[in-house]
C-alpha cells in the first residue's frame, strides 16, 4: 500500500482506536496490526505528533503486570478532528468507488 495513503488510513485507526477507549501504544498497535499491516516504529511517532498537535493527551498509569505505561486520551479537539477526517475519508471511499464503477 502506498506509504503516505497508509499513513493517512493509520492516524484516523489510532484515533478511532483511542476514541472508544484510553490505550497504551502496544495496544492500539496489537488493535490495529492484524487489519492493516505496519511496523510498531511507525505509530509511536504519531502518537506525540497527535499529541503535539493537541489531539492527544496522555497520562501514566502503573501496571499491574509490570512497568508503568504511558496511556493516550483524546480531547475534545481530537474528537472534532476524527469527525472530520472520518467524513473526508467517507467522502474520499465514496469517490473513488464511484469513478472506479463507471469504468465497468
Amino acid at each position: 500500500m502506498n506509504t503516505q495513503l497508509k499513513k493517512g488510513i493509520l492516524e484516523l485507526c489510532v484515533l478511532s482506536v483511542i476514541s472508544k477507549k484510553d490505550s497504551y501504544g502496544y495496544e492500539i498497535i496489537d488493535q490495529i496490526k492484524d487489519k492493516i499491516p505496519m511496523s510498531e516504529g511507525t505509530i509511536y511517532p504519531m502518537l506525540r505528533r497527535l499529541k503535539n498537535d493537541k489531539y492527544l493527551e496522555d497520562y501514566t498509569e502503573q501496571s499491574e503486570s509490570g512497568p508503568s505505561r504511558k496511556y493516550y486520551k483524546i480531547t475534545d479537539e481530537g474528537k472534532k478532528y476524527l469527525h472530520s477526517q472520518l467524513e473526508d475519508y467517507k467522502n474520499m471511499v465514496d469517490s473513488v468507488k464511484a469513478l472506479l464503477e463507471e469504468g465497468f
